[in-house]
């Protein structure tokens, strides 16, 4: 599989950054605030950028290795989540509503029969993958279905006219296929980019940590994005990395969450590097991972709340910067306009 992103031109930065450096403020002033408009600007490739339709898409799938205990909580919680996603109860559904945002789920691979639902978008690649720690979670055929899926629904949210794109996840066991995946494509130490997910205890941690090296015993550690993922994604991992590559594809600007949604970015990113340029970095969690991803992409993120939760929270939370950063750009005066007399010489 190829992909090839086209990175924004940045031919207009020079007029973008005069734009900014204009307002009625000191240069710098508005801090990332202005590296956030100025990015938007290249992406939308327009002096005044608008963000129009925003929406989180909640990816969900199931995970073989659930079972054997890589996390605190039952595999039946990600169905049962999906429902309170689709009830309008979880705090996705509370922060997204709060920034005005649409939402849809996914479900990519839950071990669960949905049935056709409102707001449940049906693209169940399998009843969950395998389980990691006896064979590779999925095989070639479902792991290209999935990031096939991935890009066609991120084009077609494009198509409705949505320039912005929040990434979610939910599924059981998803922080370990996250580890590992970070593990692979990353070259850092298993047990630095491992944490306790869902809140496990240090006995729950430290069996995570042997699971998760029983996996890579049996799996290696591919380098390559495509074989560590059918070794060890997840269905709403894959379909996620695809997700983001159609986005960038359709110039969006990514709304990037947490450890789980940053592993499909790494999937992405080692496939067309170029989709970094549309991504904004929500937020950095707890999981120790993260700052992993982090200093492997050269990223920064906007902000630090100690999140740990998923779902695409950090994204909708965030959103409202994203929005402060073009508003200021579009409807701050200039010191010639707002007859301000600029930095003395």
């Amino acid at each position: 599989m190829h992909y090839t992103l086209i990175r924004p031109d940045r031919g207009l930065a020079p007029a973008l950054q005069q734009r900014i450096d204009t307002k009625t403020k000191p240069l710098g002033a508005l801090g990332r605030l202005e590296a956030l408009a100025l990015q938007i600007g290249l992406i939308q490739q327009t002096l005044e950028p608008e963000l129009r339709q925003p929406h989180v898409m909640v990816f969900a799938g199931d995970h073989g290795a659930a079972r054997a205990g890589v996390s605190a909580y039952p595999q039946d919680v990600t169905w049962q989540m999906v429902e309170n996603f689709l009830a309008g109860g979880a705090a996705i559904n509370v922060f997204a509503r709060q920034a005005g945002m649409g939402l849809s789920v996914v479900d990519a691979g839950v071990a669960h029969d949905f049935g056709p639902r409102p707001g449940l978008i049906a693209a169940k690649v399998a009843p969950g993958t395998a389980n990691y720690l006896e064979a590779p979670a999925m095989d070639a055929a479902q792991r290209n279905a999935a990031l096939a899926h991935g890009r066609e629904l991120a084009l077609g949210l494009a198509g409705t006219g949505c320039n912005v794109v929040g990434f979610g996840e939910m599924g059981i066991g998803n922080t370990a296929a996250a580890s590992l995946l970070t593990h692979c494509l990353t070259g850092a130490d298993l047990a630095t980019v491992i944490g306790r997910g869902t809140g496990l205890d240090d006995a729950g941690l430290a069996r995570k940590r042997e699971l998760l090296a029983h996996a890579v015993a049996r799996g290696g550690r591919p380098a390559d994005p495509l074989e560590a993922l059918a070794q060890y994604g997840g269905f709403e991992i894959a379909m996620m990395a695809g997700a983001m590559l159609g986005a960038a594809e359709a110039r969006m600007v990514l709304l990037i969450d947490g450890f789980i949604v940053t592993s499909a970015l790494l999937v992405a990113h080692a496939l067309a590097p170029a989709v970094l340029d549309y991504c904004v970095f929500a937020h950095r969690s707890q999981e120790p991972g993260h700052a992993v991803q982090f200093d492997h992409l050269g990223a920064e993120p906007l902000v630090q709340l100690d999140l740990r939760l998923g779902e695409g929270t950090g994204a909708a939370l965030a959103y409202p910067l994203v929005q402060a950063a073009v508003n200021f750009l579009n409807e701050m005066a200039s010191f010639e306009s707002a007859g301000v007399s600029g930095k003395a010489d």
